[in-house]
């Protein structure tokens, strides 16, 4: 029955496990010390990636709207559409049709898919509720703020029009100079920049949050998986391909926290807690080796929904608020050819690079 089926699905007992004392790659203490260097090791990375675009932004070309820093996030949105598609989505199919769980209905329905599938609706559900909520926050505060201030003429209907279409500056002056001998063009586009400013500031602050959703949740696995490894052929590889993947999600991360202006210290928190995930995620791993087993069922389904759902997350977030949201602006649009292929070549090596360490990770 269905029933006995979900049970087996939910055993703790591993149903295949390699000997890695046959083949001498069982040795507990060198293992051991091959994860605390992991721990030290990924730490680094995650710590050094994440602050790369934080401390940069203080530096005239890693400022938010240099052309070096949109290239960086071009490449920063390629690592993350690998993550999601060439990292998580294998793994979690791989976990999701394992030889140790059922055949139904494990076998019988793309679980993996379908689970990602939900997560990028939810992402979007969660996007759309978060932004809704800051926007009337800061309206009512805006509110308060011109109840004080002389009352201006404003087209809703208009602003809309013109705030989502791709119009290159140059356009847009002259769109105002026309406004402003209309009379009222001035305070026009006035309202317009601050609706903007508002609405790109909340939308940043969206997207650093519910991608660090994604990235932790992601990371929780990997050093979940290495600290109960007891072979040092497994944990070797891993220790140098986790460590860039670290280093290069980091970087992902930092560029939208920094775009997204928070506080110093809110910026810190997020930072440091990326960092210190997957290096916890180790001494978990390290201390419940003893009674975890990856090769359970249990362990598969657990590992696989995650991922899944960690994929779903990364790919909404790489292609619609990241990829999307800059390739499509007006300011790519309006920039030169230069810039544009740049851009273009970042994303593609960023996703390549990523994709290349999934040999190793």
């Amino acid at each position: 029955s269905l029933l006995n089926q979900l049970s087996e699905s939910m055993s703790a007992t591993p149903c295949h496990k390699l000997d890695e004392q046959s083949d001498g790659c069982r040795n507990d203490s060198y293992a051991l010390t091959l994860k605390l260097i992991s721990i030290a090791s990924i730490l680094a990375a995650g710590l050094c990636g994440v602050s790369i675009p934080l401390i940069g932004k203080k530096r005239r070309f890693l400022t938010s709207d240099s052309n070096f820093f949109v290239a960086a996030k071009a490449f920063a949105a390629g690592v993350i559409l690998a993550t999601g598609f060439v990292h998580m989505l294998p793994d979690a199919t791989s976990a999701l049709t394992s030889s140790c769980l059922p055949q139904f209905p494990w076998r019988k329905f793309p679980f993996s898919g379908f689970i990602a599938m939900m997560a990028a609706l939810g992402t979007l559900l969660a996007d759309f509720v978060g932004t809704q909520y800051y926007e009337r926050k800061h309206g009512k505060k805006q509110q308060q703020h011109q109840q004080q201030q002389p009352v201006v003429y404003s087209d809703p209907q208009s602003s809309c029009s013109l705030s989502e279409s791709r119009i290159c500056p140059e356009t847009t002056k002259l769109f105002n100079g026309i406004n402003e001998e209309e009379g009222g063009g001035h305070s026009h586009s006035h309202g317009l920049g601050t609706v903007n400013e508002e609405s790109s500031s909340v939308r940043r602050i969206i997207v650093s949050q519910v991608l660090e959703v994604g990235i932790v949740s992601h990371s929780v696995i990997i050093g979940l998986s290495l600290g109960v490894s007891q072979s040092p052929c497994t944990i070797g590889p891993l220790l140098g391909a986790l460590s860039f993947h670290q280093l290069f999600e980091g970087v992902a991360l930092g560029g939208c926290i920094s775009q997204a202006e928070l506080k110093t210290v809110h910026s810190s928190v997020m930072a440091v807690f990326f960092a210190v995930t997957t290096p916890l995620g180790i001494a978990v791993g390290i201390g419940i080796s003893s009674v975890y087993e990856g090769g359970s069922p249990r362990g598969a389904v657990i590992e696989g929904v995650l991922d899944s759902i960690s994929a779903g997350i990364l790919v909404y977030m790489a292609l619609v608020d990241l990829i999307g949201a800059d390739f499509l602006s007006r300011r790519m649009s309006c920039s030169n050819v230069r810039v544009q292929a740049a851009c273009y070549f970042a994303l593609l090596f960023g996703a390549l690079l990523m994709s290349s360490l999934a040999a190793w990770a």
